[in-house]
């Protein structure tokens, strides 16, 4: 555990990298984990509470590495609709259970979930099944980080 990466700190105008750190959204939602990089090592990441890591992240270890945060992909609930107010109304729903939404235009993603497909379901709307990086609004009060 002594020779064990750290990380406590986002790096800024990195393009090139020295590991990438793959994991699914669960994961990028802790400020402390014991993960495995892509390379096998070993890393150790505190980083301040409320902080979510997001897919082209960059984190700065200890010892002066760059490694890149990539989303993995998950099996996630996909549903699509010109109507604007049966988006709305899923969009509703679900925030209400405080379901993280990823949120384009034309429709909404979610971690996949039978009970809350069939809920979307019973509002008329039809869920497609994919298997993608999954990155959630971040939320009205930040929720994401400062890079600072």
């Amino acid at each position: 555990m002594a020779d064990m990466m750290r990380i406590k700190a986002f790096s800024e105008g990195h393009s090139s990298f020295d590991d990438v750190l793959v994991l699914p959204y669960e994961k990028r939602q802790k400020s402390r984990l014991r993960v495995q990089l892509v390379s096998g090592a070993e890393v150790g990441v505190t980083l301040p509470r409320g902080t979510v890591l997001r897919g082209g992240d960059a984190l700065l270890s200890e010892d002066g590495k760059v490694i890149a945060v990539e989303a993995q992909p998950e099996k996630v609930s996909r549903v699509v609709s010109d109507d604007a107010l049966l988006l709305t109304r899923a969009a509703y729903h679900l925030g209400n259970r405080h379901v993280p939404l990823s949120i384009s235009k034309d429709g909404l993603s979610y971690l996949q979930d039978h009970v809350l497909d069939e809920m979307v379901l019973q509002l008329g709307l039809t869920v497609h099944y994919k298997t993608a990086p999954f990155e959630p609004e971040s939320g009205a009060y930040g929720g994401g980080h400062s890079h600072t």
